[in-house]
């Protein structure tokens, strides 16, 4: 006998793979055996399986896997799915719309896996397969009754991580409306159900959120703290409103930190607020982090983020301190260098606002991070400048690594700020006239350098180049607003300032900064108790030091000279170098 013949070869392969396939398909038909009956009629052995039968399945899924991995998906899955069939193996059906999947072929993967559902409707793997495959296809119009049996079928201790799931899942819908609505439609009888209520509340938040619903999601939050008053999630759901300035969400994070004060919730609040500019109460809040979890490493670095920004130097000094001696400890090598470079740069500034421009600079020269270098070159570059090194300074930024063109950009968009710190305005506008030859397409460049143009006293610049973003892009309300304010601000077309500045509100009506433009356009045009409303709520939305020093002027022409006082010196904490309330302090003669 020759063994090396290819035909004994493939002889001897056939009858191996065989006996494998026979036994492999009595264990699947002993396991599906096992589902089915009672507990006393699977302890008997399985049934012989059909040698002709499973010589017909062996022929079958070893074509169908041969034509799959030789470039023949479409032999393949034909194989598969016959096979699938005429054995009702759940596997067989997986592997076939695995293949299809794999060929990009949505549709026949879709009809594999419908075809394992009607063999096997109770399977949940089957179900579960369809019901991805028609979201990834778009059809989410034919999902809810698929999602209920997913729920039905989830064990009850897996159902809340199922259904914190399904945004992201629906996450794919391009009509994200529509998803929300059919999600809810599966979810009746999970939302009325004390034990899943708060988690399938939360996650059809999450849909509404994504949808544009903000109101909806809101109520969403509601109704899940209703079930569960101190449910982690409804809470971080409320900080994603709260963070798109939906400030009614607040009293949700408050009420689940008072049932359960979770340090990392309390932190993660502190960073929003930090992000709308309310640094009193962030700060508040991080006292109260760092008294219930002092090891927190992240709070202590926040603080003295906080404390360098109020120019408490020894108290940031220290935070850092404590801050270094835990970070020191975390087991997290990625973690702990990317913090020691955060604090790194914080000890830098530090040094910086003590003019002690050495020890900055060793500070910098620690930072070993791959991704921090180039913002720690930054760093450095502002410190020559600082020093009246500017052209050293340029020639830093110039000379960095990078020839892409994300590359340029990032080292044109730091000189830029780099010459905007030394109040080189026409320095900065024609190194952004570089940036957006890179982009010309780019509404943000283009919007930024309208911005440089009004800064060095090129109005008529500002208002072509706003101009052309509005033309280019109608729904960039950032431009219909700019150019609003500017007019407003010089006293000029004020009827049309006003048009521009309530188009933009169409786009985004709680933008406080809109708001802010509003108020401003209202006191120009005498109507003074419109303007004191409009520029209250920007306020409180988002206490910015350009506001306070709008609002403040408005209360001052009021005659409340003691709350323009009060709003004037909380703008002044916020940002004490701030040209606009310098000069409009200045220009009333009010000292604080």
């Amino acid at each position: 006998m020759d063994y090396y013949d290819p035909m004994v070869l493939f002889h001897s392969f056939r009858t191996a793979a065989l006996a494998t396939v026979v036994a492999v398909t009595a264990q699947s038909a002993w396991a599906q055996q096992v589902s089915n009956d009672s507990r006393a009629a699977a302890s008997r052995p399985p049934a012989t399986a059909n040698p002709a039968l499973d010589a017909e399945l062996f022929y079958e899924i070893f074509l169908g896997e041969i034509s799959a991995r030789t470039g023949d998906p479409g032999a393949g899955y034909a194989f598969m799915l016959e096979a699938a069939r005429r054995s009702a193996d759940g596997q067989l059906y997986q592997r076939a719309a695995d293949i299809a999947l794999q060929a990009r072929s949505g549709e026949y993967a879709l009809a594999a896996a419908k075809a394992w559902k009607e063999a096997l409707p109770q399977s949940r793997e089957a179900n579960r397969y369809v019901l991805q495959i028609l979201v990834a296809l778009n059809r989410i119009g034919e999902t809810p009754d698929l999602l209920r049996q997913e729920l039905a079928q989830s064990p009850p201790r897996a159902k809340a991580a199922t259904l914190s799931a399904l945004p992201q899942m629906y996450g794919r819908a391009s009509d994200k409306a529509l998803a929300a609505k059919v999600v809810e439609q599966a979810l009746v009888d999970e939302l009325a159900n004390p034990a899943t209520g708060p988690a399938a509340w939360v996650a059809l938040g999450r849909l509404r959120l994504a949808a544009g619903d903000k109101g909806g999601a809101l109520s969403a939050a509601r109704k899940a703290q209703e079930l569960d008053n101190a449910s982690e999630d409804a809470a971080r759901l409320a900080l994603e409103l709260l963070d798109e300035n939906i400030p009614e969400a607040e009293a949700i994070v408050i009420q689940a930190l008072a049932k359960q004060p979770i340090p990392e919730l309390r932190m993660a609040y502190a960073r929003v607020l930090l992000g709308l500019q309310r640094y009193p109460d962030a700060s508040r809040q991080l006292e109260a982090v760092t008294k219930e979890k002092p090891d927190l490493a992240e709070a202590w670095l926040v603080v003295a983020t906080l404390q360098l920004q109020d120019n408490r130097l020894p108290a940031a000094e220290a935070s850092l301190q404590r801050f270094l001696d835990l970070a020191s400890a975390s087991t997290d090598a990625e973690v702990r260098q990317k913090s020691l470079t955060q604090a790194y740069l914080l000890y830098a500034q530090i040094a910086e606002k003590k003019k002690d421009f050495a020890a900055a600079e060793a500070w910098l020269g620690r930072i070993d991070n791959a991704e921090e270098v180039f913002g720690a070159q930054i760093r450095r570059a502002s410190l020559l400048a600082r020093q009246g090194k500017l052209a050293q300074a340029r020639a830093l930024l110039r000379s960095l690594p990078g020839t892409s063109a994300e590359s340029l950009r990032m080292k044109l968009s730091a000189e830029v700020q780099l010459l905007r710190e030394q109040r080189l305005f026409k320095e900065a506008y024609q190194v952004q006239v570089e940036m957006v030859a890179l982009a010309p397409d780019d509404a943000e460049l283009v919007y930024d350098q309208a911005m440089l143009a009004e800064k060095m006293g090129s109005p008529d610049t500002m208002e072509q180049l706003l101009r052309q973003v509005i033309a280019r892009q109608p729904q960039y309300h950032h431009a219909y607003n700019a150019l609003g304010y500017s007019l407003a601000d010089r006293g000029l077309r004020l009827a049309e300032a006003k048009q521009l500045i309530m188009k933009a509100l169409e786009f985004a009506p709680n933008d406080p900064f809109i708001m802010d433009s509003l108020g401003w356009v209202e006191f120009r045009l005498g109507n003074k108790a419109d303007a004191k409303r409009l520029l209250e709520t920007a306020f409180k939305a988002r206490p910015d030091v350009e506001i306070a020093a709008h609002l403040g002027e408005v209360l001052w022409s009021l005659g409340d000279k003691e709350g323009a006082s009060r709003v004037w010196k909380e703008g002044q904490r916020i940002s004490p170098d701030n040209d606009i309330l310098k000069e409009t302090l200045k220009r009333l003669g009010a000292g604080l």
